[in-house]
């Protein structure tokens, strides 16, 4: 995968980042939903996304790989990362995998909330 691939990744990220940060704007100014549900309503479309996305291009020998990636991997993972944990867990799951599903389920709710304390607590370090 070259340069160009990259940069089209990059685009396609940006451009999922922009969504979510607009789909989140939209939804409070709109529908006058107060923080943080727009980033369970972003993170829930995500997933959702993710899931229609991957069913489609599994189906289809057709659709280049570059694609796929820059959809599911640049796309939505600019627009939410919890589409991808969402997916891999799913597939986990698929793959009869269950006890792996639970631990990644688990550990990345636990260990990415006590990351984020962790991180509030070194900045007011500095």
């Amino acid at each position: 995968m070259g340069l160009r691939f990259y940069l089209i990744l990059a685009c396609a990220g940006g451009l999922g980042s922009v969504c979510r940060f607009a789909l989140g704007r939209f939804a409070i100014r709109v529908f006058d939903i107060p923080v943080p549900w727009p980033t369970l309503l972003v993170n829930c479309l995500g997933a959702l996304l993710i899931g229609v996305f991957a069913e489609f291009f599994a189906g289809r020998n057709s659709i280049s790989s570059e694609l796929q990636l820059w959809m599911i991997s640049g796309l939505l993972g600019g627009f939410t990362t919890f589409s991808a944990f969402s997916l891999e867990t799913v597939q986990l799951m698929q793959a009869g995998l269950w006890s792996q599903a639970a631990v990644n389920v688990l550990l990345s709710i636990l260990l990415c909330l006590l990351m984020c304390v962790v991180g509030m607590h070194l900045a007011r370090m500095v």
